[in-house]
């Protein structure tokens, strides 16, 4: 039986894949797309308002691919950048959807001084924390690695990247 769930998820991989970019997709060819068990985008679907796929008879989940890229930098905030689900709420209400979009998949679809804005918004929101839930060593740490950021963005606009 394992071995049908486990066909499922190549089938359903392999179905997203020849679908057309605008395609909407389903929970399962998103879940593996960003492999992460269907119910856990359920649950960032309570947990963030902003996660609305459309939803068909019998409920079935439609999601747009706006939805599969924010779904993708919640992923990346939430299991490699170290943010909680509370903060990456609060990110989404102070910057919006696109507010946390990662530079990677920003500087594909839009143009360098976009990345920049995108950029300078995480950091802002970093900074705008109460200093009562941001100590000041970590606050320093954010300043810290906000210099190394723009350092780097630099050397890479020097060398025309």
């Amino acid at each position: 039986m394992s071995g049908s769930i486990g066909d499922n998820g190549l089938s359903a991989s392999r179905a997203a894949e020849s679908k057309a970019p605008n395609a909407f997709r389903t929970i399962s060819e998103v879940a593996a797309n960003l492999d992460v068990p269907q119910h856990v985008l359920r649950f960032w679907e309570s947990k963030f308002q902003q996660v609305r796929p459309l939803k068909r008879g019998g409920g079935r989940r439609y999601y747009r691919p706006e939805d599969v890229v924010l779904l993708s930098n919640i992923k990346e905030l939430l299991y490699n950048q170290g943010f909680t689900i509370r903060g990456v709420q609060k990110l989404l209400k102070e910057t919006g959807r696109t507010g946390i979009v990662r530079p990677s998949v920003a500087r594909s679809a839009a143009s360098p001084s976009s990345v920049q804005d995108v950029s300078q918004n995480v950091a802002a929101s970093a900074l705008a924390t109460p200093s009562s839930t941001l100590s000041a060593g970590a606050r320093r740490e954010v300043e810290n690695v906000l210099a190394e950021l723009k350092a780097m963005r630099e050397l890479l606009f020097q060398n025309g990247i």
